[in-house]
């Protein structure tokens, strides 16, 4: 098979991607990176890592699967401005015969600052079904050797992270707040 890959595939850990550039167009009112662009770096190294394991275009074209994004969690931490050159590193966290948990950060290319973290489901599906499909006994192999290699890394600080507002008070609730004190209008069921 034209796609066929050895389990002796190395890893880094963790996987770091090319140097990338922030392309002009992305550039928003802000003067800083927009944050659907954030998005295009994390996917564009996430195409790298998966080229080395074995998920690359090939692997589609040639009708063995795909993935499709299940759930993402980012978190943006510094903007990003024009000429700041950029690399993403990648880190397995988990996988099983069907789903892949990465974690992934922007960070700048020549001070090392971290612009943003992204955790990332992603479930193998089978592109004449699309559903959710098992992932072959090669590609299994690669990702277990990658695994291998991302189990020695600590664990994210970032990773699991829930979305909440921190305060000392309880959240906001219907009917409660400056809505109610103003005397504005509620909506009874």
């Amino acid at each position: 098979m034209a796609d066929e890959r050895s389990a002796s595939v190395f890893f880094f850990a963790p996987f770091v991607s090319s140097t990338m550039a922030i392309e002009p167009a992305w550039i928003d009112y802000n003067g800083h990176l927009n944050l659907a662009y954030y998005h295009v770096l994390f996917d564009r190294a996430v195409d790298e890592a998966y080229g080395i394991v074995g998920l690359g275009p090939d692997y589609t074209e040639a009708g063995r699967g795909t993935t499709f994004a299940a759930e993402v969690h980012v978190r943006y931490r510094r903007e990003l401005i024009l000429d700041d050159p950029v690399r993403v590193t990648l880190q397995l966290v988990g996988f099983d015969e069907k789903r892949l948990h990465l974690y992934s950060e922007i960070r700048h290319a020549t001070d090392g600052w971290v612009a943003a973290t992204s955790e990332n489901l992603s479930l193998h599906v089978d592109p004449a079904t699309r559903r959710v499909a098992p992932f072959p006994d090669d590609i299994l192999a690669n990702l277990d050797v990658m695994m291998g290699s991302h189990a020695r890394l600590p664990r994210p600080e970032d990773l699991g992270r829930v979305i909440g507002i921190p305060s000392r008070r309880p959240l906001h609730k219907p009917g409660s707040g400056a809505l109610a004190a103003a005397g504005g209008v509620r909506i009874r069921h």
